[in-house]
């Protein structure tokens, strides 16, 4: 279970990394989004941490199942509150995207929490 919630992770992360890597100058006007290398930045970060959850997925321990809920949870607070506060000036099927992506993370970091893998020392 806990790879899974791996995998789902990295598989959201990944395409918008790499969207926001490879963002067009023309997407970019229309989005919003003015100093163009900021948004490459963050596309190479959020690449990096996708790239990080799926070799972290082939051998799960608790500091990594940590990262993973912490990485998600944090995402999710940086997510809820904009789409809250926009309210009705987003687009329905955006708002509802949206809000079904935060829900989708804070459900792999819960379950990274309690698929956490104990620290028990084998004698």
């Amino acid at each position: 279970m806990l790879r899974a919630a791996f995998w789902l992770t990295a598989l959201v992360f990944l395409p918008a990394g790499l969207f926001l890597y490879f963002l067009s100058p023309g997407v970019a006007s229309v989005v919003g989004v003015s100093p163009l290398w900021l948004a490459r930045a963050a596309g190479g970060l959020v690449v990096a941490w996708s790239v990080f959850l799926l070799a972290a997925s082939t051998r799960p321990d608790s500091l990594s199942a940590f990262a993973l809920a912490a990485g998600n949870l944090l995402t999710v607070a940086a997510l809820v509150p904009p789409v809250l506060r926009l309210g009705d000036a987003l687009p329905a099927p955006l708002r509802t995207a949206l809000l079904t992506l935060a829900t989708v993370l804070t459900l792999t970091a819960v379950t990274g929490i309690l698929a956490a893998p104990s620290r028990r020392s084998h004698l």
